[in-house]
């Protein structure tokens, strides 16, 4: 019991240090991996906008078609480099130049929703900052010092952060309401593409679990007729 002891308070400053890592600017982000037109456009959104840097090297533009319910001929409309639909979605950067531009090659983001989460994707996109002591002139209260230009600020506007520590943001193609969506199908997509069996998995799983409350129910009645006798 004491060895117990003195472990959980060995344990306490990893916790208390855990639990001030959390970003207050993180918000949730209603995703709806079931709203097919959502995901029609997040991909729209990502193919326009981020694979020139980040590539999906993880996901095919085929499966993405049929995911999402694009049609072959809508998918090929998007692709802008030579790439085949059944290819890989690889950025048309070449890495060793993008590293020499940004100081790092930006990074492959198939996964990122998964590791960062769908919360934190959808802030992050939602939280620039106009800073000119930043080589891009730009923040982040998510990502601070983040070394990314706003790509984006053509559809939000110029974004400059208030006292209060909201943003607003002026000038842009899209209103506020317009860009706010725009970010949310664009993490709808991402959260689809780390893990594009999801759906199903959670389809089949709903299945499994009533199996074994059905097993459960017939080895509770056959353990009664074995140990009978016993009792």
């Amino acid at each position: 019991m004491k060895k117990i002891f003195v472990t959980l308070l060995a344990c306490l400053p990893a916790l208390t240090f855990a639990a001030g890592g959390h970003n207050p600017h993180v918000v949730k982000a209603d995703i709806d991996l079931h709203d097919q037109a959502s995901l029609q456009r997040g991909a729209t959104a990502f193919i326009e906008n981020c694979l020139g840097c980040h590539s999906t090297q993880y996901q095919r533009y085929e499966r993405v078609a049929n995911d999402v319910g694009f049609s072959i001929d809508e998918i090929n409309e998007l692709i802008y480099t030579d790439a085949k639909v059944g290819d890989l979605m690889f950025s048309a950067m070449p890495q060793e130049q993008a590293a020499k531009w940004f100081g790092a090659a930006p990074p492959d983001l198939t996964m990122v929703a998964r590791v960062r989460g769908s919360d934190w994707v959808y802030s992050y996109l939602t939280t620039f900052y106009q800073d000119q002591s930043r080589p891009f002139g730009v923040n982040n209260l998510v990502f601070p010092s983040v070394g990314m230009p706003h790509v984006l600020e053509r559809l939000q506007g110029v974004p400059v952060l208030q006292e209060d520590g909201s943003i607003v943001a002026s000038g842009g193609s899209l209103s506020a309401e317009e860009y706010d969506q725009f970010a949310l199908d664009l993490t709808n997509f991402l959260t689809y593409s780390a893990e594009p069996i999801r759906l199903e998995r959670e389809r089949l799983g709903k299945w499994v679990l009533g199996f074994l409350a059905i097993f459960f129910v017939l080895a509770y009645l056959l353990k009664r007729e074995y140990w009978r006798d016993v009792h």
